[in-house]
């Protein structure tokens, strides 16, 4: 993250599942149902006027461990990798990462 950028704890309700998220500064999906939305060009920008929902369609695994989930934006097909975070519902990135395999 650029230095010029500052962590912003924001929460939200996602508009997935409708769970009440508590941000960190560093959350950008919805640890229960991981999915996202299109908010930044760059990450923690808030600059995307698209705003689209972001599914989760695939993982990056390191060592045997899920550390990254790609988003891709139902609206404009943007597609981002993010940090998995220790609190993200392991069955739903087990979920993701055997679609993507299928796939």
């Amino acid at each position: 993250m650029p230095q010029h950028m500052k962590l912003r704890k924001e929460d939200f309700v996602c508009e997935h599942c409708g769970t009440e998220v508590h941000g960190n500064g560093r959350t950008n999906h919805c640890p229960n149902c991981i999915w996202s939305k299109h908010m930044d060009e760059v990450p923690g920008d808030r600059m995307s006027l698209c705003r689209g929902a972001m599914k989760p369609i695939g993982v990056w695994v390191k060592m045997g461990e899920i550390v990254r989930v790609e988003h891709k934006c139902q609206k404009c097909n943007f597609s981002r990798f993010a940090p998995v975070l220790p609190e993200d519902n392991r069955e739903e990135l087990i979920k993701i990462s055997v679609a993507d395999i299928k796939s």
